[in-house]
């Protein structure tokens, strides 16, 4: 469907959750045509000093590729409220949808106020995530805003191993947990 669609060099919105996952997303979008503008937000990243790690990791490879990053604001005390009386689930249970449903939404608004007709994200290309989930998330999130979820699966064609490759090429910061506080614990 979307995925070998030429886009004339048209833009889109790529949510970024980490350098690791968006190195091959923001490269396979380039090789279709895309104008990339990358969105690094993340108030789910805990602590702070993570959460900057990641920021300059992405700012990093953002420079390498030559793309726009834009910054979304910090903002855990939403991230919390939002997933309030979850706290106790399981990586991958109710606590994770609601999170990827703030990010995604947040993304598709800020597609829509930016003009961008099309937006996804790079949280699918982990093998930990289920892309199903996050697709679905995404086109109702897009049907919200009026615009286009595109539900690309980078993990096709060994996508976790080009990124990263991309992330060892350009030493950028790996983490070892997701990013929530919830998530050291597993």
């Amino acid at each position: 469907m979307a995925e070998n669609q030429n886009t004339n060099s048209s833009k889109i919105l790529l949510h970024a959750c980490c350098a690791i996952c968006s190195g091959y997303p923001i490269e396979y979008l380039q090789n279709m045509g895309y104008s990339v503008v990358v969105y690094f937000y993340n108030p789910n990243i805990y602590p702070l000093e993570e959460y900057q790690r990641r920021l300059e990791a992405e700012k990093q490879l953002c420079e390498h590729f030559g793309v726009e990053l834009i910054v979304g604001d910090y903002e855990p005390k939403k991230y919390y409220e939002y997933v309030q009386g979850l706290e106790n689930e399981p990586e991958k249970g109710a606590r994770c949808d609601k999170c990827f449903e703030l990010r995604l939404d947040k993304t598709a608004q800020l597609a829509k106020e930016l003009g961008i007709e099309k937006f996804t994200t790079s949280i699918v290309i982990s093998p930990h995530k289920n892309f199903e989930k996050l697709s679905e998330i995404g086109n109702i999130v897009a049907q919200k805003y009026e615009i286009e979820y595109l539900p690309i699966n980078f993990r096709k064609q060994d996508g976790f191993l080009k990124t990263n490759k991309i992330s060892k090429e350009l030493n950028l910061y790996r983490q070892n947990y997701c990013g929530c506080k919830f998530a050291q614990r597993n």
